[in-house]
Protein backbone atom coordinates (compact mmCIF):
# COMPACT_ATOMS: atom_id res chain seq x y z
CA UNK A 1 0.00 0.00 0.00
CA UNK A 2 1.52 3.61 -0.34
CA UNK A 3 2.02 5.86 1.55
CA UNK A 4 2.61 3.67 4.59
CA UNK A 5 6.02 4.57 5.92
CA UNK A 6 6.49 8.17 7.10
CA UNK A 7 9.44 8.69 5.40
CA UNK A 8 7.43 8.47 2.60
CA UNK A 9 7.85 11.49 0.04
CA UNK A 10 4.22 11.48 -1.03
CA UNK A 11 3.39 11.13 3.05
CA UNK A 12 3.80 14.85 3.93
CA UNK A 13 0.55 15.63 2.48
CA UNK A 14 -2.15 16.37 4.85
CA UNK A 15 -5.10 17.01 3.23
CA UNK A 16 -8.05 14.74 3.30
CA UNK A 17 -8.59 14.43 -0.80
CA UNK A 18 -4.65 13.71 -0.94
CA UNK A 19 -5.48 10.53 1.00
CA UNK A 20 -8.82 10.13 -1.27
CA UNK A 21 -5.91 9.97 -4.78
CA UNK A 22 -3.41 7.72 -2.71
CA UNK A 23 -6.08 5.34 -1.85
CA UNK A 24 -7.20 5.47 -5.89
CA UNK A 25 -3.60 4.85 -6.93
CA UNK A 26 -2.65 2.08 -4.54
CA UNK A 27 -6.30 0.39 -5.97
CA UNK A 28 -5.55 1.09 -9.72
CA UNK A 29 -1.79 -0.29 -9.23
CA UNK A 30 -3.41 -3.59 -7.32
CA UNK A 31 -6.12 -4.41 -10.00
CA UNK A 32 -6.04 -6.98 -12.37
CA UNK A 33 -4.94 -5.15 -15.85
CA UNK A 34 -7.74 -3.96 -17.48
CA UNK A 35 -9.84 -3.14 -14.97
CA UNK A 36 -8.54 0.26 -14.83
CA UNK A 37 -11.93 2.22 -16.01
CA UNK A 38 -14.25 0.04 -13.79
CA UNK A 39 -12.05 1.20 -10.38
CA UNK A 40 -11.85 4.80 -11.81
CA UNK A 41 -15.91 4.82 -12.30
CA UNK A 42 -16.36 3.62 -8.92
CA UNK A 43 -15.31 7.55 -7.34
CA UNK A 44 -15.92 9.82 -10.01
CA UNK A 45 -15.87 12.44 -7.80
CA UNK A 46 -11.97 11.87 -7.52
CA UNK A 47 -11.38 12.36 -11.10
CA UNK A 48 -9.49 15.96 -12.06
CA UNK A 49 -6.46 17.32 -12.39
CA UNK A 50 -5.12 16.76 -9.16
CA UNK A 51 -5.70 13.02 -9.44
CA UNK A 52 -3.52 13.12 -12.34
CA UNK A 53 -0.76 15.50 -11.09
CA UNK A 54 -0.43 13.15 -7.67
CA UNK A 55 -0.62 10.19 -10.57
CA UNK A 56 2.46 11.53 -12.34
CA UNK A 57 4.26 11.93 -8.97
CA UNK A 58 3.65 8.59 -7.83
CA UNK A 59 4.65 7.26 -11.30
CA UNK A 60 7.83 9.01 -11.40
CA UNK A 61 8.30 7.74 -7.84
CA UNK A 62 7.97 4.21 -8.53
CA UNK A 63 9.42 4.72 -11.81
CA UNK A 64 12.47 5.53 -9.41
CA UNK A 65 12.71 3.01 -7.44
CA UNK A 66 12.83 0.57 -10.61
CA UNK A 67 8.87 -0.30 -10.83
CA UNK A 68 8.52 0.32 -14.29
CA UNK A 69 5.73 -1.66 -15.11
CA UNK A 70 3.72 0.03 -11.85
CA UNK A 71 4.77 3.09 -13.72
CA UNK A 72 4.23 2.83 -17.29
CA UNK A 73 0.44 1.75 -15.96
CA UNK A 74 -0.13 4.59 -13.96
CA UNK A 75 1.22 7.51 -16.59
CA UNK A 76 -0.94 5.48 -19.09
CA UNK A 77 -4.03 5.87 -16.91
CA UNK A 78 -3.65 9.26 -16.40
CA UNK A 79 -3.06 9.90 -20.14
CA UNK A 80 -6.35 8.55 -20.98
CA UNK A 81 -7.82 10.23 -17.91
CA UNK A 82 -6.17 13.54 -18.70
CA UNK A 83 -8.06 13.02 -22.66
CA UNK A 84 -11.22 11.90 -21.07
CA UNK A 85 -11.53 15.09 -18.97
CA UNK A 86 -10.23 17.01 -21.73
CA UNK A 87 -6.80 18.11 -19.89
CA UNK A 88 -4.44 16.85 -22.59
CA UNK A 89 -3.25 18.60 -25.11
CA UNK A 90 -4.27 18.75 -28.31
CA UNK A 91 -1.94 19.06 -30.99
CA UNK A 92 -2.65 20.41 -34.14
CA UNK A 93 -1.82 18.62 -37.88
CA UNK A 94 1.40 20.97 -39.21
Amino acid sequence: MLATHSTHPVNTMTDPRQSQYLDLIDQLLRCPSGQEPEVLDAQPDLLDAGLIQLMVQVATMLAHEGNSGGAECLIHVARELAIQLGLYPKLSPT
